[in-house]
């Protein structure tokens, strides 16, 4: 019988980046909970760990070492950006910065987003007529993530929207928007892995700002 394939997939375990033993789809090997781990692909020594001690790398840790430097000039917003494309190309996973914009609440409304998979990347930049903030925040998500053609990779949300992460993902009753919340949580579900960050809004965090002006485009250019 032909040995099943495996491969390796970039990984954290503890504070450390490990290598992690994953099936032909891409998911872990599991044994008795555990998971299997190398620090180096071209080592032999292999380790057996507990599976709940295995995480995504975080490509908003890497923002935040950034900020915490102070080095936030052009270069540094390069360089940041093309961690995250590294670590998109890594684990196969998806970010995406989005972002909603108002002139008046409400009033012309636009949204940006910034999509980043592997070496590739998307913007959007889009009117959508008379809104409010909060609408267009949310509309940013619906549309970014009506974007993706595959539903099976990982994939990280970026929003400085307190609003929006809070309807989300913290069970925020909202008493407006309930349609459009509604919809964005069943596109949401269809997802294997999706996961919500809420970031700092104009702390220089490359994607967020992107994904800002690109609303804010959408919105002036309309006016």
């Amino acid at each position: 019988m032909e040995k099943e394939k495996t491969g390796w997939q970039r990984m954290k375990f503890r504070k450390n980046k490990v290598w992690l033993n994953t099936d032909n789809k891409g998911q872990p090997i599991v044994k008795n909970g555990k998971v299997l781990i190398k620090y180096q692909l071209e080592q032999d020594y292999e380790y057996w760990v507990n599976k709940d001690n295995v995480k995504p790398i975080d490509p908003w840790e890497y923002n935040k070492k950034i900020s915490n430097k102070k080095i936030l000039g052009k270069t540094s917003k390069k360089k940041a950006l093309k961690l995250e494309r590294q670590l998109s190309v890594e684990q196969d996973m998806i970010c995406i910065y989005t972002d909603g914009a108002s002139s008046g609440n409400p009033g012309p409304s636009g949204i940006g987003i910034l999509l980043l998979y592997g070496g590739h990347e998307k913007e959007i930049s889009k009117h959508i007529g008379v809104a409010t903030n909060n609408i267009a925040e949310l509309e940013a998500i619906r549309v970014a993530l009506l974007e993706l053609k595959r539903t099976d990779l990982p994939v990280k949300i970026f929003t400085d929207s307190s609003y929006a992460y809070g309807v989300l993902t913290l069970g925020w009753e909202a008493k407006k928007n309930t349609e459009l919340i509604k919809s964005i949580k069943k596109i949401i579900s269809k997802f294997r892995n999706l996961k919500f960050y809420k970031v700092k809004a104009h702390a220089d965090i490359n994607g967020n700002e992107r994904a800002d002006y690109l609303a804010t485009s959408a919105v002036t250019k309309n006016l």
